[in-house]
């Protein structure tokens, strides 16, 4: 083993830790919390998790949290009554006596630092200010109040990534509503499955978007969903495609510009300098409605390719407590940060963008493909925005590899200070990329966790080394371990994420679910009353995680789990792979317990699979993984079937070439490219 495998990829300065939020946080604990033995990282993670009622009493004190102490006592009636309560025997009720409003804690500053900046993939910019968003916020609220909206009804959003995404949400929860998004990309269909089973009562829409240089008009869609969700009492449509546009087939349906009259407190975009022009004095300040802690603030949605999305109801307080210890502890954010995430507004990844108002930083959104019309965008982007903490997935930074994309040298990012990644396990060779091509002083943190917690278990700590291919620790307050399958805890070998103490981000209850049976079968089925989370991974010696996939998709064609990651990590190094899928496939007929694995390839436009490619393949997989990864068959596919959130879906591939029918196509965003696996001869010998 060289030296350079033995040492950290990166080591923070000393400087640099002594101006860490962590820093600072640790002597708040021994001062202010009770942990007077708290000296550093490890033992604070310790005292996290073994003592959770003084440690997240002790974020909501540092961080600032917004809210009353009540004595209320009606923690769990909620108003939902298609919505099971918490379920006691899951978790505690959280701060039980505090009211909050999430927005409230959003827009704490409201002064001329800017807020939020826009750019569209033409490079269309606009920018708004904290006292600008707060004016556009009152004003959209305000005709949300004139519509009769109230706690808990529900407002969905069908919308690109732009600034009035944020300003609709922040209207909505200041309101006590609940807010829940799909991106534009979505079909009607998908959109149904999700907004049809929650009934929202306003619909805050774009007349289209663009997308790797192409126009898409969202009208005829829109038109399809009111038409199919009669309980949808108002549309509002923002201008992003064009100025111009007919709104006469579509019920119910207003420009974002009248609606704001509505509410009587005006203002405009100024077309020309992209900026927020705010009225003069509004007829009414913003009124931010405090609710119990754990109130619905959001409804998230699982991908739904096996049946209809599961409708995760996430709780205000939670969210926010979470938010704030993910973005002002792990990611070290200040009112100096700039805080950019490639996401959409169907990605659990815009709500956690969107906390980042809390912290006062500036946040970056953008709309569009990450590599055209230019390859180099998002890094142009950074450069022009100052980005400090620069959010993506794994995948793009593995494609930016293959692109030759050298940033380091190509553009100025010194403002930059962490590199974040997600969406799935990040290679080991991504980290070399990034410290060799895009920084060499700079956090690469990997993140990890879900939509279904709307935060993660496992991400970075700006005052620790970074390992190669490992996620730096598990988050505080986080209880992760892993298990094997006798329910074990485990470290150094492979077994299944869980956390075994309950957390403040926890959903609040399924859609539709009273009973809280679809709940518990989700996460607490396995083990019972520990949350298995459904990731194959592994604790390392360093205090880090390394995830190999998601632990219903792990092979098992010698009785040893092999995740999927592990086979992709070496595949797509070889310059010929774009990207690669892998699954199990049962032979030897009925009744047979023979299988073996077969890894699909997305070669480069100019490569075909031939027999000298498959031994490059094999033999890489062989000597940097083991014998048990090399798959007994290799096909070359045209394309590779995602969710529209851009996961893999080796659980639908595997049903297609089994013969099995995939319940929900909508979930994809490249359905047809499952047609691509249907009765394929390579798969029959």
């Amino acid at each position: 083993m060289t030296e350079a495998e033995v040492a950290p990829l990166w080591v923070p300065s000393a400087e640099r830790v002594a101006r860490a939020n962590m820093t600072r946080f640790i002597n708040f604990v021994q001062h202010e919390a009770g942990g007077e033995d708290v000296r550093d990282y490890a033992a604070l993670y310790h005292w996290s998790v073994e003592r959770p009622e003084e440690f997240w009493h002790a974020v909501r004190d540092f961080c600032g949290v917004i809210g009353e102490v009540t004595h209320a006592d009606d923690e769990a009636g909620w108003g939902l009554d298609r919505m099971a309560p918490p379920d006691p025997r899951l978790g505690p009720a959280w701060f039980p006596h505090l009211t909050l409003n999430f927005a409230e804690n959003l827009l704490r500053f409201r002064d001329e630092r800017t807020a939020l900046v826009s750019w569209s993939e033409q490079g269309r910019r606009r920018a708004v200010s904290y006292a600008g968003l707060y004016a556009e916020v009152a004003a959209f609220a305000a005709s949300l109040r004139v519509l009769g909206v109230r706690p808990f009804d529900r407002v969905a959003g069908f919308v690109p990534n732009t600034i009035e995404a944020v300003v609709a949400m922040l209207a909505t929860t200041s309101l006590g509503a609940v807010w829940s998004s799909c991106s534009p990309d979505f079909g009607a269909k998908g959109v149904l499955d999700r907004f049809g089973q929650i009934q929202p009562r306003v619909l805050v829409c774009a007349d289209g978007y663009r997308y790797a240089g192409k126009e898409i008009d969202c009208l005829e869609r829109i038109r399809e969903i009111v038409h199919d969700i009669p309980g949808i009492e108002r549309v509002v449509v923002a201008p992003w495609l064009r100025e111009e546009f007919d709104l006469s087939r579509i019920a119910n349906a207003v420009r974002w510009d009248d609606f704001l009259h509505e509410g009587t407190l005006g203002g405009d975009w100024g077309l020309e300098t992209g900026e927020w022009a705010p009225p003069g004095p509004p007829a009414e300040t913003l009124r931010f409605e405090r609710l119990p802690f754990g109130h619905p603030v959001y409804v998230m949605y699982s991908s739904g390719t096996t049946g209809l999305p599961k409708c995760m109801v996430h709780g205000a307080g939670g969210t926010l407590l979470q938010h704030l210890k993910e973005h002002a502890l792990h990611t070290d954010l200040t009112r100096e940060s700039v805080l950019f995430y490639f996401t959409t507004c169907g990605w659990m990844m815009w709500n956690w963008l969107v906390s980042g108002l809390a912290t006062g930083a500036t946040l970056v959104l953008y709309d569009g493909a990450a590599l055209a019309p230019r390859k180099e965008i998002l890094w142009e982007l950074a450069e022009r925005e100052g980005i400090t903490v620069f959010g993506t997935s794994a995948k793009y930074l593995a494609l930016a590899e293959k692109e030759g994309l050298e940033p380091a040298r190509t553009h100025d990012l010194r403002a930059l200070r962490a590199v974040l990644s997600t969406g799935s396990p990040l290679a080991a060779h991504s980290f070399d990329y990034v410290y060799r091509a895009v920084k060499s002083d700079v956090q690469l943190a990997s993140i990890s966790g879900g939509t279904d917690i709307i935060s993660c278990f496992a991400l970075g700590n700006p005052v620790a080394p970074v390992w190669r291919g490992e996620i730096q620790t598990r988050g505080l307050g986080m209880a992760v371990e892993v298990w094997d399958e006798g329910g074990r805890s485990v470290v150094g070998e492979p077994g299944e994420l869980v956390c075994t103490r309950p957390f403040p981000s926890m959903p609040v209850g399924f859609w539709n679910d009273p009973d809280g049976a679809k709940y518990r079968s989700a996460y607490f089925d396995v083990f019972p009353g520990v949350w298995r989370h459904g990731d194959w991974a592994e604790l390392t010696e360093h205090g880090g995680v390394i995830i190999y996939g998601r632990s219903d998709a792990t092979l098992n064609p010698g009785g040893v789990r092999i995740g999927t990651a592990e086979i992709y990590r070496q595949v797509e190094q070889l310059p010929e792979v774009l990207e690669s899928l892998a699954i199990e496939q049962r032979v030897g007929g009925p009744g047979s317990d023979e299988s073996r694995i077969v890894l699909f390839v997305r070669l480069r436009d100019d490569r075909t699979l031939d027999n000298a490619l498959r031994e490059r393949i094999c033999r890489r997989i062989r000597e940097h993984a083991s014998p048990r990864h090399v798959p007994g068959k290799i096909v070359q596919v045209r394309d590779i079937p995602r969710t529209i959130s851009g996961k893999l879906t080796e659980l639908a591939v595997r049903d297609v070439v089994h013969g099995r029918p995939v319940k929900n196509l909508d979930a994809l965003a490249n359905p047809e490219a499952l047609e691509l696996f249907r009765d394929l001869e390579e798969l029959r010998s």
